[in-house]
């Protein structure tokens, strides 16, 4: 089942295509009780979407007993605001809709991937209590997730950035303002929310100050966090089944969403 972000018609659209309609495809964990929801951002440098990072990791999250939701946002040719405004739009749906889904709205927090993990940050620094004037009942909700799990992010636009995402989501010559506003290190305050990390000393595509960097913004703004680093693994691993210690994340991770009420 896929759901339109934007069934009235997507802000912003460049044409009638599917990629020109994001959606959201639910996970819902079963068993009984009100369930907590991690909204899923597959990677792929903000030009295409990584499938392995996608409905293989919402199953992951079912077997903790936490209900997913894969979002298909928008990537090139599109760029800012489009992808952070269709996550926004997940998390303000899973919201309205959470008592039909047997979710906990006090309970929904954001993944990502590489740029998926860029999108998850933004949407942990970048967020609204929602517009109880709209018309839209999504639009009344608010899209700010209640903690992050970043895998291997792209974090900064400034030095170690990943070229093609900041060049996908900015375009050439961005703005410095824009390039500030986008490096999720440099909006990091005491409101955001409780993030885990983990990376790869030696990824070869999006270097590990990525993580680092949002690491050490959270450290100084007293925010809670925790932070793993592998010593070696290649760039995209996802669950990382098969590497021989960055497997372990998932179990770390499934113990700190415990710890966080998840």
């Amino acid at each position: 089942m896929s759901l339109l972000l934007w069934p009235q018609g997507t802000p912003g659209a460049l044409g009638e295509e599917a990629e020109d309609k994001p959606t959201l495809v639910p996970y819902l964990a079963e068993g009984p009780g009100v369930k907590p929801a991690v909204i899923v951002c597959p990677g792929g440098g903000y030009a295409r979407r990584a499938a392995h990072e996608g409905d293989p990791v919402a199953l992951w999250l079912n077997g903790l007993g936490i209900s997913a939701f894969v979002v298909h946002y928008r990537v090139a040719p599109y760029q800012h605001p489009h992808p952070l405004s269709d996550a926004q739009r997940a998390i303000r749906t899973v919201r309205h809709r959470a008592a039909e889904w047997n979710i906990d709205p006090a309970r929904v927090g954001i993944l990502g991937f590489s740029a998926g993990g860029h999108l998850a940050s933004s949407a942990g620094t970048h967020y609204d209590a929602g517009n109880p004037e709209s018309a839209d009942p999504v639009e009344r909700q608010s899209c700010r997730p209640d903690l992050l799990v970043l895998c291997y992010p792209v974090i900064t636009f400034g030095p170690y950035t990943h070229e093609g995402s900041k060049m996908n989501l900015l375009g050439e010559g961005a703005p410095e303002e824009l390039v500030t506003l986008m490096s999720s290190e440099r909006q990091v305050n005491e409101n955001t929310p409780p993030t885990f990390l983990w990376h790869t000393a030696d990824d070869g595509a999006v270097p590990v100050e990525n993580a680092l960097f949002f690491a050490s913004a959270l450290s100084r703004s007293k925010v809670p966090f925790e932070l793993h680093v592998y010593e070696s693994g290649r760039h995209g691993l996802g669950l990382a089944e098969d590497h021989p210690e960055a497997h372990t994340w998932t179990q770390l991770c499934g113990t700190w969403l415990k710890k966080q009420g998840f």
